[in-house]
């Protein structure tokens, strides 16, 4: 077990029980259908305030992940009542992602894979739900809108052509998946190949020697060239953000899903290395992997980091031989366990989330951002840490994603 990380590290974990996963599932779920009153017709915040959601219209990158959080409870519903509670909300909701699109509201950037596959496309695979599946689609025309030929990607914000903004985020690597499937409803190749291209270029610039990975990459506006690698929401250029390393792992190991191509399986075991070697010692990471044991009077966790961490190592190890396919494994489970044991919300009088301790980012000297969500729970956090229990729980169940 000591191929990447301090054998003493990991066995200060074990790995979660079969018993410990669904039992926080279940707890989730509880969650879940005790914030419906709340959040039927409305949506969480990005992130939490003193740990607790409030709720607003369907406007943010993030609105789609609560929504997926209802899919998963509707997957895993231990009694008809329940199925039919969390089905009728993940319909009113898909509904209001369908109106999002048609009224175009604030959808001039990349992030239709997060807010269309947690919420549509589940809908539309679960339940055949055609509103769903005709939001989706539409999401992925939106998202195709982005791309720009002369660097073969898909520009992440901003107007699009400004030149100041001729870049692309490893975010992305999360959103592209809505393309393969858009083609494959569709059959047509079109959304596949502007994937294939944006994973590509991403590929190719993102990361860096030592196997760090840069949050975002410019480029020539004219010529497509790359130009240079930056942060806007890591401690520094030269630092790796936590959770876009964590993108990076779950973003290689959904391209090669989507293309068979061995390389991506490379870079996998390249950004999973790194973020590894930088793990403390309960095997949550702090929200830049510059900051390690010893950091915790000063810096936050980001624990949304580890859990997408932990989707990305169950959907390699899918393809893995049978060492790698069970180091993987067995590092998953362990993560889950400190996640579990340390970070899940047990008592909804102290919080409305799921997962605590997260960071949406973090103001710095060296970076773009302003305080958000620090040591708050963050929906994405919470979503993914749901999507980790079903899939070590339900491995043959639908990968949203």
């Amino acid at each position: 077990m000591d191929k990447w990380i301090d054998i003493n590290l990991l066995e200060k974990y074990p790995e979660a029980s079969d018993t410990m996963i669904k039992e926080a599932l279940d707890m989730c779920m509880e969650q879940v259908k005790n914030n419906l009153p709340e959040f039927e017709e409305h949506f969480p915040a990005a992130n939490s305030e003193g740990n607790f959601y409030t709720p607003g219209i369907n406007t943010d990158w993030t609105s789609g992940f609560w929504t997926g959080e209802v899919w998963l409870s509707y997957e895993n519903a231990k009694n008809a009542t329940d199925k039919e509670l969390f089905e009728r909300a993940g319909k009113k909701q898909a509904d209001s992602f369908l109106n999002r699109i048609n009224i175009r509201h604030y959808i001039d950037h990349h992030d239709m894979g997060f807010l269309y596959i947690p919420s549509c496309v589940a809908a539309y695979s679960l339940i055949s739900y055609e509103n769903a599946k005709e939001a989706a689609i539409k999401a992925a025309d939106q998202l195709c809108s982005r791309y720009r030929p002369e660097g073969k990607y898909i520009q992440a914000w901003g107007e699009m052509w400004a030149r100041d903004n001729a870049r692309l985020i490893i975010d992305c690597m999360l959103n592209v998946p809505l393309l393969y499937w858009a083609s494959e409803v569709t059959k047509d190749e079109h959304y596949a190949e502007i994937a294939k291209n944006h994973i590509l270029t991403t590929m190719k610039h993102i990361i860096r020697d030592d196997d760090s990975t840069w949050h975002t990459i410019f480029f020539d506006p004219d010529t497509g060239e790359f130009s240079h690698g930056a942060t806007c929401q890591g401690y520094k250029d030269a630092s790796a953000w936590a959770r876009g390393q964590a993108w990076g792992i779950y973003g290689t190991a959904i391209a090669y899903k989507n293309t068979g191509d061995k390389e991506y399986i490379k870079y996998f075991e390249r950004v999973s290395k790194y973020f590894l070697k930088h793990l403390p010692t309960d095997l949550c990471p702090y929200w830049d992997l510059c900051f390690g044991d010893g950091d915790e009077n000063e810096q936050p966790r980001d624990s949304s980091s580890a859990a997408i961490a932990v989707c990305g190592f169950l959907e390699m190890s899918k393809y893995l031989d049978e060492e790698d396919k069970a180091y993987y494994t067995s590092v998953a489970k362990k993560i889950m366990y400190s996640l579990i044991k340390n970070y899940q919300v047990k008592d909804r009088s102290i919080s409305n989330g799921q997962l605590l301790h997260g960071t949406y980012a973090k103001k710095t000297p060296y970076n773009t951002c302003k305080n958000s969500g620090v040591d708050e729970c963050v929906i994405w956090g919470d979503y993914f840490f749901m999507e980790a229990l079903n899939r070590i729980l339900r491995p043959g169940s639908m990968s949203y994603f």
